[in-house]
C-alpha cells in the first residue's frame, strides 16, 4: 500500500490543496485549517450551512494564501507571523478557544461574496485547542498523553482508501470523486475496501498514525464541490450498510499522529503495525 494523494485544507471549509508533501506537527498537517471564516458572534461557518464555500479556490502563493472565487475576485491571506493580535473567542462545537482576526480586508472580501457579516481568524502562537480524552480509544491513551487538533472538526488526520471509494462508486448511479470526503490522506493498494476501519496502528515513514475512530458524515458529502448541487447521495447509498449503532453513517477514519516531526509523502509506503477492532 502506498500514499497516493495528500490534501490540505488551508481555509476551514473552502477548497482543498493536492500537495506531493505535507510536514506533521503536534495538530495536524502544517498549514491545514490554520484559518477559519465565522459569524458575527464568533461562530464557526462550513459549507454544512454556507456551501458556498465550497467555490473559494485557496492557491499557496510564497508567505500566504491566495484565495479566488471568479464572481468576487481574490484575497490574499498572509501566513501568521510575529505576535498575535486582536484575539477573538471563537466557537468551534462545544469548543471555545482563542483564535486571532485576520484583518478587514479579509472580513469584508468574505462577508460581500458569503452576504452575511463574518471574519476570518486565524490560528497563531499560543493557539491550542485539546481533544477530550474520552474521544482517545483507551488503548492508545498513553501513546497520546495531550492530543492537539487544528480547526478541524474533531481530530487531526482523516484518511480513507481509494477501494472504499470504489466500492462506494460501484453501488451509485452517479460516482462521485474522493473530495466529496475532503480526507488528508488516500491510500491506494488496500486487499479489500474499509480494511481501514480496522487499521488500530499504521506507520508512514518516520510516523506513526494511531486510530481516532470511524468519521460519521454530514451533509459536506451530498455537496457537489464545483456546482454546490445537493442530493442524497451517497448519505443516502452509504446508509444502506454503512451505518452505526450510534447513528449515522461512516466512511473514512480518524487519525491521531504520536510523532510530531517528519513528513508524509505522495508515494511513501504504508506499514500496519496493528489491526483489530479496539476494546
Amino acid at each position: 500500500m502506498i500514499v497516493s494523494a495528500i490534501y490540505i485544507y488551508p481555509v476551514k471549509s473552502c477548497r482543498g490543496i493536492s500537495v506531493q508533501e505535507a510536514e506533521v506537527t503536534p495538530a495536524g498537517f502544517r498549514r491545514d485549517r490554520e484559518f477559519l471564516v465565522v459569524d458575527k458572534d464568533g461562530g464557526f461557518l462550513t459549507q454544512r450551512t454556507t456551501p458556498a464555500l465550497a467555490l473559494v479556490e485557496v492557491e499557496l502563493a510564497g508567505d500566504g494564501l491566495r484565495l479566488r472565487v471568479p464572481e468576487a475576485g481574490s484575497l490574499r491571506l498572509p501566513w501568521p507571523s510575529g505576535e498575535p493580535a486582536h484575539p477573538m473567542a471563537v466557537k468551534i462545537w462545544r469548543d471555545t478557544v482563542t483564535a486571532w482576526d485576520a484583518g478587514d480586508e479579509a472580513a469584508a472580501w468574505f462577508s460581500e461574496y458569503l452576504g452575511r457579516p463574518c471574519r476570518v481568524v486565524r490560528r497563531g502562537n499560543g493557539f491550542r485547542r485539546e481533544i477530550p480524552p474520552a474521544k482517545v480509544p483507551e488503548v492508545h491513551r498513553e501513546a497520546l498523553p495531550d492530543p492537539l487538533v487544528s480547526f478541524a472538526d474533531a481530530f487531526p488526520y482523516l484518511i480513507a482508501s481509494e477501494s472504499s471509494l470504489q466500492d462506494l462508486n460501484s453501488r451509485l448511479d452517479r460516482p462521485v470523486p474522493m473530495d466529496r470526503f475532503r480526507p488528508n490522506i488516500v491510500i491506494r493498494g488496500c486487499d479489500c475496501p474499509y480494511v481501514e476501519d480496522r487499521w488500530q496502528v499504521i506507520r508512514i515513514g518516520a510516523t506513526t498514525f494511531r486510530h481516532g475512530g470511524p468519521c460519521v458524515r454530514c451533509v459536506v458529502t451530498t455537496t457537489d464541490q464545483r456546482t454546490l448541487e445537493r442530493s442524497p447521495e451517497p448519505l443516502r447509498t452509504l446508509a444502506t450498510y454503512r451505518r452505526v449503532p450510534e447513528g449515522g453513517v461512516i466512511f473514512a477514519v480518524n487519525f491521531f499522529s504520536d510523532r510530531h516531526d517528519g513528513a508524509v509523502r505522495v508515494g511513501m509506503p504504508v506499514e500496519v503495525v496493528a489491526s483489530g477492532i479496539a476494546g
